[in-house]
């Protein structure tokens, strides 16, 4: 045989075991294809902050990761629950079922999220939770198919809470949406109150997407109250904020505070500095952090012509990191690529040594922030002074004081 034939053939045989091998590890592969969802609200009150920007992040997640995971393509699928838990229920019925999908991502309404939740763990499939913020996906309501990857209310409550309570905001009335994510977050931060010695005068609730805000902010404003607390967001929080500056709540000889539960960089930019100017809040991203926030932002930026919030960011780092568990764990199970999920830390731009408990939640660094004034701003979307980086352990409550049925308590 000559030198070229025997060079074909070793050619042809590496070729051949190349194959075999991106066959096998296919196998292992269910319905030899990776499949994610991405769930959000694409046209609502909180499409903003999670919507097109959450799909778009997980897209950039996948084409970083190169397309193909242990040799299989990762295809990715995306609708509009419309914040609407029955809608959403559907869907994800839908999406387990028939579609053969492996993973939600986002979800960005409480309501919705709990319901997909239960579908999950019904179907032995993962949801990875952005923009709700319910402490019911790590307590009652907990499954070991879910995870809560941005946040949760008691660390928005603890990080901004305790900061205004140090500055003497000891009594509250909270302006609360009227469904699970308003009302965890509003007695999230009236148990931050009440355990420093604060009290809690009393609460209104609006609808979601209320068309006007005007009789809750008076009820607040007349209850004398320091501190009012909006247990809301998306655009029924830049509704409120708006609505307060009209009424005097903010600014000049007021002698209330706004305390905002839940912003983001995305309601900031939409109100603007001149409204939004002096507001506390909590953060878990900002773009503008370092030099490796500014480089992924930028590159977002390109494509959705709006810097991310936390959210967007998260659903590129929660897909990261599920693509990375199923790489490593060579096939995906749901189990399997759980188990991987919480034994490694999260380690990029979103979080630094990031730990998904045993109960699903992602526990990291929070911030706290104040909004600049329009002069303190440099360029666009220089919005924030970080005034604190609190550690997990200060933002979180720990798993042994929750009620998750499945956790092992010490």
């Amino acid at each position: 045989m000559s030198a070229n034939k025997v060079v074909q053939h070793l050619f042809f045989a590496t070729l051949l075991l190349g194959f075999a091998v991106t066959g096998a590890l296919a196998q292992k592969i269910s319905d030899r294809m990776v499949k994610l969802g991405v769930l959000t609200d694409f046209n609502g009150v909180y499409s903003d902050f999670s919507g097109e920007g959450s799909l778009i992040a997980v897209k950039m997640a996948v084409e970083d990761f190169g397309g193909k995971v242990l040799g299989a393509p990762i295809e990715i699928v995306s609708a509009d629950h419309q914040n609407k838990a029955d809608i959403g229920s559907a869907k994800a019925r839908e999406w387990f079922g028939p579609q053969h999908v492996d993973v939600i991502f986002d979800t960005s309404n409480s309501a919705v999220t709990l319901a997909v939740m239960s579908i999950a763990a019904q179907e032995d499939k993962i949801v990875i939770i952005g923009g709700s913020s319910t402490t019911r996906v790590t307590n009652d309501d907990c499954t070991p198919n879910s995870i809560q990857y941005v946040y949760d209310a008691n660390s928005l409550s603890n990080v901004v809470g305790k900061s205004i309570l140090r500055q003497g905001g000891d009594t509250w009335f909270f302006v609360t949406v009227d469904f699970a994510f308003g009302h965890g977050l509003e007695k999230s931060t009236a148990d931050v109150v009440k355990a420093a010695g604060g009290k809690v005068i009393g609460s209104v609730r609006h609808p979601l997407n209320a068309p006007d805000m005007s009789s809750f902010l008076l009820q607040a404003q007349a209850s004398g109250a320091k501190v009012i607390g909006l247990a809301t967001a998306g655009g029924d929080l830049i509704n409120a904020i708006k609505t307060a500056k009209q009424f005097g709540i903010t600014g000049g000889d007021s002698k209330q505070l706004l305390a905002s539960l839940l912003v983001f960089v995305s309601d900031v930019n939409a109100m603007g500095l001149e409204q939004a100017q002096g507001l506390y809040l909590t953060e878990a991203f900002y773009w503008d952090l370092n030099d490796e926030t500014r480089k992924w932002s930028r590159r977002f930026f390109e494509r959705h012509k709006k810097m991310p919030t936390m959210v967007h960011a998260a659903m590129y780092s929660a897909t990261t990191h599920y693509l990375q568990a199923v790489r490593a764990s060579g096939t995906d199970d749901t189990k399997t690529v759980m188990a991987k999920m919480k034994a490694t830390p999260v380690h990029d731009f979103f979080a630094k040594d990031g730990r998904i408990r045993e109960d699903g939640l992602h526990v990291h660094d929070m911030y706290l922030m104040q909004v600049k004034r329009p002069d303190e701003s440099k360029y666009p979307w220089d919005y924030y002074h970080v005034k604190a980086v609190v550690a997990p352990e200060e933002a979180f409550k720990s798993m042994e004081e929750g009620t998750c049925k499945f956790v092992k308590k010490k």
